[in-house]
């Protein structure tokens, strides 16, 4: 099954030390159906409001690490709370929803939870919090340093100019200039150009 839903009591496995009691507190009180799903290269979470008898749903990738979970879960959170207040009324990701996520953010910061390299990148979060958590690269580049790491997986942004690389699914590219922010690469099959993430993780290929 491509989700599965959480029992409460087995949700700490997924949360760092100190943060279960008041995550508990929110999915409770608002009544949230939280499904933890596989892995979405696209999307982190998702967030969808109660209707008719429907309650708040949320959905977390279950493979992040738990540090990018709670962060991921704190932002579905304050689409949650944006709902309540002003309904279908304001953007997604306007203003309202960034106050909620930075009020949100900032109550678990002073918890301690988050080691000094992920706080110091929340801080940042805080004075403008990113659309989606896939957006802010400053901050997947310190959270990956959490992730349980896989032979031969690395990120766009290290692999030197030239290189060969594979994604899930068998594509093979090679890394050419970097366009702005991202990294321009070729798709070897097709000669198509694509504009990869420097956070994206792929699979180096020996040439």
């Amino acid at each position: 099954m491509p989700k599965q839903e959480a029992p409460l009591h087995q949700l700490k496995a997924y949360l760092p030390e100190g943060c279960f009691d008041e995550v508990a507190h929110y999915l409770l009180h608002y009544k949230v159906h939280l499904t933890i799903t596989r892995e979405r290269k696209t999307v982190l979470g998702d967030y969808r409001n109660s209707y008719a008898d429907k309650n708040h749903r949320i959905s977390v990738n279950g493979n992040l690490n738990k540090y990018a979970f709670l962060i991921t879960l704190l932002h579905e959170l304050a689409h949650l709370f944006t709902y309540e207040r002003h309904g279908h009324r304001v953007q997604a990701h306007g203003q309202e929803w960034k106050n909620e996520y930075s009020k949100i953010l900032a109550q678990f910061l002073l918890k301690k939870i988050f080691p000094p390299d992920i706080y110091k990148a929340l801080l940042k979060t805080l004075q403008n919090p990113a659309a989606s958590s896939c957006a802010d690269t400053t901050l997947l580049r310190v959270l990956h340093h959490y992730d349980e790491k896989e032979d031969g997986i690395s990120l766009v942004e290290t692999l030197p100019p030239g290189s060969l690389f594979s994604i899930k699914g068998g594509r093979v590219f090679k890394k050419m200039e970097q366009v702005r922010k991202r990294f321009k690469c070729v798709e070897i099959a097709t000669g198509k150009i694509y504009l990869f993430s420097p956070v994206y993780e792929v699979e180096m290929l020996k040439q």
